[in-house]
């Protein structure tokens, strides 16, 4: 399985893009960033949208994308793929025509350019050529981590969490997994912002490691911008061979 890094951090900066990835060319997860990230051609081949949840840093990429897939007029379209709270927010608070058109009706409600389609926690589907476990975490809105796999490697993604138990519970056990993608948004000195807006730190990424499926690498991802440096020092300290940050524009065979 092929993972591109397109933006790797928990906000925008010069250089640090929002959280988005993209597995074998053709489906996104999460998507803060797209069009910045990906030529028109690259975006084309674009089928799917698995959104953990719907802060912007993890859709705002989508409004672009739609509007790519619009003028182009190809016949390409996305399906915007989650849990049914995150498919409704996105469908009634953004592509609303308001914040944005209704992309579900361009070019026309027969052949639009966004779909939808809402999955089932905690139950394995199928969307493209990947098999995708929804698994609610720990965050302010609704959110789940994925866990993903291709029938013979897989990953798990965390989405935003603060400390979680379900997400790990379902992956333990499971065969072909090849690394864990793992928020931390805040340095330790921030602990109760990230307790308040339910985030991690290395301190409690230090705790939360114990309950992940051993001996797996684990990929730190959304480190906001600014806090970079001092959350890769404090990362370090924790002394395991395992944690490294992920790199934004990498390429990662998983």
């Amino acid at each position: 399985m092929k993972l591109r890094v397109l933006g790797a951090f928990g906000g925008e900066g010069l250089g640090h893009r929002p959280t988005a990835f993209l597995i074998n060319d053709r489906t996104l997860i999460d998507a803060g960033t797209v069009s910045s990230a990906l030529t028109v051609p690259e975006q084309l081949s674009i089928e799917h949208a698995l959104i953990s949840h719907s802060h912007l840093d993890h859709v705002a990429g989508l409004v672009y994308l739609s509007e790519t897939l619009g003028f182009c007029e190809t016949g390409a379209a996305v399906t915007v793929t989650g849990i049914d709270p995150v498919v409704s927010t996105l469908r009634w608070s953004v592509f609303n025509n308001i914040l944005w058109p209704d992309f579900s009706k361009i070019p026309h409600a027969d052949v639009p350019v966004v779909k939808y389609r809402a999955l089932v926690e905690d139950v394995e589907q199928r969307v493209a050529d990947l098999w995708v476990t929804p698994v609610q975490v720990n965050h302010t809105v609704p959110t789940t981590g994925f866990i993903i796999h291709d029938g013979s490697s897989g990953l798990i993604y965390s989405g935003d969490t603060g400390p979680t138990e379900t997400l790990w519970r379902t992956a333990r056990g499971l065969h072909g997994l090849r690394a864990v993608i793992l928020e931390c948004a805040f340095p330790n000195r921030l602990g109760p912002l990230a307790e308040i807006a339910k985030h991690l730190t290395p301190a409690l990424i230090s705790r939360e490691l114990d309950k992940l499926p051993p001996d797996l690498p684990v990929l730190i991802y959304h480190v906001k911008p600014q806090f970079h440096e001092e959350i890769a020092e404090e990362l370090e300290r924790i002394g395991s061979a395992r944690l490294s940050i992920l790199e934004q524009d990498r390429t990662y065979a998983v």
